[in-house]
């Protein structure tokens, strides 16, 4: 990419439309009208002024693009729809929206090359792992970089890449699975409350919080989680070329980003701009980033600001209470 000939070319062409969209303007709307019209003609022109500017610009940025990186940012914890209840870290977008920037990029001919940021503690198992499928779709380098936490679903996601980078003190790994359930037995015989529910099938109401577990109950419960686990440890042992026995033998910790670079989960210390010049060194050129992001109204960007400013004091562990038993990477 000449970046002083991209430039020049959209200048150009930026003029040129414009130019000639005032000119066919003025002949169309003052020119050729032989009545009171001028007045309303000479409007018009000024009117089309900015609206061929605006054309002219998308002209211009797709014969001559501005970028060839495209990054995209997987931030807070990772659920379907963005949502959670009850925040423990900073907002963060649903993962269909995640999902559809990272085709938007794949899709996009000028894009050569994915920068991943990943600050995100995990979530929902299917939505983590439409994201890292998505990833793993993208056509050419993925260079992943995570500032203070890719733990759990975030690390997931992360072993798609080519390459993960972490900051000295970034938490790193936890890769396990855990299911969570309340038990309100106690607050219903507090209550004076009975719970009756009619189902067809021994395991159909396994987890819910109104009855206590029997062996069976959680058992099959413990069955699904360790499901969930063996193809957590599988996916990264097979992405990353490590050894399965290995993850396992981590028993779900997180780590500082040196101790987990020297464990080889993370493949080197640094930031977004070391990150960035391992991209210009795959693709043998100079970079430009466009950051792909969904349009978000005032209300969404003032929420998740706030969110991101207490998520800084650390990482929200808790789990969101919405009854039956729930499964998170």
């Amino acid at each position: 990419m000449n970046d002083t000939s991209d430039r020049v070319g959209r200048v150009f062409i930026l003029v040129v439309v414009v130019v000639l969209a005032v000119l066919v303007a003025f002949e169309l709307l003052v020119d050729y009208p032989t009545d009171g019209a001028d007045l309303v003609g000479v409007l018009l022109v000024l009117a089309t002024i900015p609206l061929a500017a605006r054309a002219a610009g998308r002209l211009a940025g797709s014969v001559f693009p501005s970028y060839n990186v495209a990054e995209v940012a997987v931030e807070g914890p990772i659920t379907r729809d963005g949502g959670g209840g009850i925040p423990t870290g900073p907002v963060g977008q649903g993962a269909d929206s995640v999902v559809d920037q990272l085709d938007r990029a794949a899709a996009d001919g000028n894009v050569d090359a994915l920068l991943l940021k990943l600050n995100t503690p995990g979530g929902e198992i299917v939505p983590s792992d439409d994201i890292r499928l998505a990833v793993d779709r993208f056509d050419g380098p993925t260079i992943a970089y995570t500032t203070d936490v890719c733990a759990s679903g975030g690390y997931h996601i992360a072993s798609a890449c080519d390459e993960l980078y972490a900051r000295a003190g970034s938490i790193v790994g936890s890769i396990g699975v855990r299911g969570s359930r309340f038990t309100a037995t106690g607050l219903l015989d507090t209550l004076g409350v009975d719970y009756e529910q009619f189902t067809a099938g021994e395991f159909k109401e396994a987890g819910v919080p109104f009855t206590e577990l029997d062996e069976d109950e959680r058992a099959y419960l413990q069955d699904l989680i360790d499901g969930h686990y063996e193809t957590f440890v599988e996916t990264v042992a097979e992405a990353r070329g490590m050894d399965p026995e290995f993850l396992r033998s981590t028993e779900a910790k997180v780590y500082l980003g040196e101790e987990a670079r020297e464990l080889g989960l993370v493949d080197a210390i640094g930031t977004r701009d070391d990150a960035e010049d391992r991209v210009e060194e795959l693709l043998g050129t100079d970079i430009a980033v466009r950051e792909f992001q969904p349009p978000t109204g005032l209300a969404a960007r003032m929420r998740g600001g706030a969110s991101a400013m207490a998520y800084a004091f650390g990482r929200g562990l808790a789990d969101t209470v919405d009854g039956d038993a729930e499964f998170r990477l």
